[in-house]
């Protein structure tokens, strides 16, 4: 069994796998008397739990989107990196593609710009060749570090093609060479091919259009290859030209012809998220003005789709762009939650430029708005208003049905800022009074922007606030009680939109799931929640940790992935209060929560000692409980355990049937996240 396998079964079947060492559910006949019946309870967020995706760590582009050629439409240029991360030679447009000579032959390659297929995508290569033996000269490309492919599966290459007729310049040389035909096509042999330069899988078409033809063929390998390449030979002398080169793996995510790689789209779906925040957060309000992520550049055909420089210092072509941002929300049952720049850019991030935080020009602010509008009739207006069309002509005539929208990340909160934001929120909340925008309290949790974010907030009466945080797993555990004393009534619930304690050992997964029980505890203030980053290509990250890493031929949840999992998939709307008890005060790093919908019950227990802790349950005020119930436990000896490349299942949840009374005490290993499902059914 290959680890994609393993891990593929593990998430289909938790509760079947192999019974743990420890962890013991047992019968009490004399609970402590301070542990009283759970009679309190309150109602929690439905939400509470999601996902962030970032196109950072080549998560887009080299990762979710299952794009296999690089730099398919020859659009990389020096300015996608900082100077000082350039690589060896640069980034230029030819950048992840090689010259193929082919024996005795000579072709010449050239980036050319004069009538591209479309604006959005202005260069495109030409191929003059003048010398041919066999399947001729060519361009090889190695994908991001080789191109992963199964023996057996399908493949579907495609590339748009024109063939140049020349005028007669009065050289025969030259018109030998570069028009022997005149028009009757070109020749073009693709091939997979392996490490060693082998075809692995190959097909063979006559380029034969002297306007721009988009070609399309399916390839089928014969052997696995981890470090493949595609290639395209030219058989004839003459010239041609080419763009947007693609290979793309028909078993993507739901079978999207344009879609996601499937094996990171279920390791990702398998959180069962809430909602998804995309399509970023500094990569929404970019670096400067001119970089902020512009929604409208990634919908559309993907050859109209326009790329341009990510804030973290490469490429993204768009591919992987609104409509597939909200179809991944759709497939997987997840609220859409968009991020869009509060008409100022990062204040941080434009460190090539030196200018700080930059303002969209006041003349400007209305089309910016009109933007921001017109996102939301994409997402939610009918096929007769003007974006509604634009979504139904790319598929899908029926809404996605957006309640929320974030403006804003992590900004500093300037007057700028300020202005800005209460443009775009009357705005919003004159024509879409239903949208539900989410505001921000600026890069931190303290301090002065943090203080102007929430008095922001207040006076506008926004609905909910994105607070973030990143810090070691020692801060979790010191500010269990964050949100104990914030306000219950009145506007600015809070949207925990990026944390992560630093590191991916067993010790911050532990510190991670203890704050998450608080996070239910406080889930009537508290709406939402997601982690951050949720993924990063090994050998490509820019910020670590990430919750999954990932190579071009498997996925590696990290320890702190499983605390996600197991809070997303068991989740409930309704807290109760003093259900489990240590020394007859309730436990500050456990939960007890019922989904009203199934009627299930779930206890959520974390032990950051390195000895066992006996804990008092009582279910005994709870009606109608069930007594269908597994304990699942998070747990090594190792409390800086983790789970790598190299050991992958290091750290796993292990599951197994239990009992479970009205009262009872329950004995926590050391170092283990614990929890009991107490099924209605």
């Amino acid at each position: 069994m290959n680890k994609n396998t393993l891990f593929s079964a593990l998430l289909l079947s938790l509760a079947t796998l192999p019974s743990m060492a420890g962890g013991n559910a047992k019968a009490s006949s004399s609970p402590a008397k301070a542990n009283k019946a759970a009679v309190n309870s309150k109602a929690i967020s439905k939400n509470l739990f999601g996902i962030f995706f970032e196109d950072l760590n080549y998560a887009a582009d080299g990762g979710l989107y299952a794009e296999l050629v690089q730099n398919r439409s020859f659009e990389y240029s020096p300015s996608d990196l900082d100077s000082h991360k350039q690589p060896k030679g640069g980034w230029h447009s030819f950048t992840g593609w090689e010259y193929l000579k082919w024996g005795n032959t000579i072709a010449t390659l050239s980036l050319e710009s004069k009538d591209p297929i479309h604006a959005n995508n202005p260069h495109y290569l030409q191929v003059n060749v003048k010398t041919v033996r066999g399947k001729g000269p060519g361009i090889r490309n190695h994908g991001y570090d080789g191109i992963v492919v199964k023996k057996g599966a399908t493949y579907r290459f495609s590339a748009y093609l024109k063939n140049i007729v020349n005028q007669p310049s009065g050289n025969w040389q030259d018109n030998w060479a570069l028009n022997p035909k005149n028009g009757k096509g070109m020749p073009v042999y693709v091939s997979l091919k392996n490490k060693k330069g082998e075809s692995i899988a190959d097909t063979t078409f006559t380029a034969n259009s002297t306007s721009w033809k988009k070609y399309e063929f399916n390839l089928t390998p014969k052997e696995d290859a981890d470090t493949a390449s595609l290639a395209l030979q030219f058989g004839d002398t003459g010239s041609i030209v080419i763009d947007m080169v693609s290979l793309f793996p028909t078993d993507t995510y739901k079978g999207h012809k344009n879609g996601l790689r499937k094996d990171l789209a279920e390791t990702i779906a398998a959180l069962k998220p809430a909602f998804v925040r995309f399509p970023g957060g500094c990569l929404s309000h970019g670096d400067g003005i001119d970089n902020i992520y512009n929604w409208k550049n990634t919908i559309g055909p993907v050859e109209q789709r326009k790329g341009g420089s990510n804030i973290w210092n490469y490429h993204q072509s768009m591919g992987l762009g609104y409509f597939e941002y909200l179809q991944f929300c759709e497939d997987i049952g997840a609220k859409p939650l968009p991020v869009i720049a509060a008409g100022v850019s990062c204040q941080n991030s434009a460190r090539s430029r030196g200018k700080g935080q930059e303002a969209v020009p006041m003349e400007l602010m209305s089309s910016y708005i009109q933007d921001i509008l017109d996102l939301i009739e994409y997402c939610n207006g009918p096929v007769t208003s003007t974006w509604g069309k634009k979504r139904a002509e790319a598929g899908h005539p029926k809404p996605f049905n957006l309640e929320y929208i974030g403006i804003g990340n992590e900004d500093h909160i300037t007057e700028d800022f300020k202005v800005r934001f209460k443009m775009i929120f009357d705005a919003i909340h004159a024509k879409y009074p239903h949208i539900k925008v989410v505001g921000t309290s600026g890069p931190g949790h303290s301090g002065k922007d943090y203080e102007e974010g929430w008095k922001v907030a207040r006076n506008l009466q926004v609905p909910v606030v994105d607070e973030h945080y990143y810090c070691g797993w020692g801060w979790f555990i010191k500010n269990l009680h964050r949100y104990d004393s914030y306000p219950r009534t009145g506007y600015g619930k809070v949207y925990v939109g990026e944390y992560a304690s630093w590191g991916s050992e067993l010790q911050n997964a532990l510190a991670e799931a203890a704050y998450m029980t608080q996070l239910e505890r406080n889930g009537d203030v508290v709406e939402f929640a997601s982690y951050a980053p949720l993924v990063g290509r090994l050998g490509h990250t820019q910020w670590n940790p990430d919750l999954i890493y990932f190579d071009g031929k498997s996925v590696y949840p990290t320890v702190n992935y499983y605390t996600q999992l197991l809070f997303g998939q068991n989740h409930g709307d309704t807290y109760y209060h003093n259900v489990i008890t240590l020394d007859g005060k309730e436990f500050d790093r456990s939960s007890c929560v019922r989904n009203s919908a199934t009627g299930d019950v779930y206890l959520k227990m974390v032990n950051m000692e390195d000895k066992e802790q006996t804990l008092d349950i009582n279910l005994s005020g709870m009606k109608s409980l069930g007594r269908k119930a597994t304990l699942t436990i998070l747990h090594s000896d190792n409390v800086k355990a983790k789970n790598t490349k190299e050991n992958p299942t290091n750290v796993l949840p292990q599951t197994k049937p239990t009992k479970v009374k009205s009262k009872m005490k329950y004995v926590m290993p050391a170092h283990s996240f614990s929890l009991i499902k107490i099924s209605k059914k």
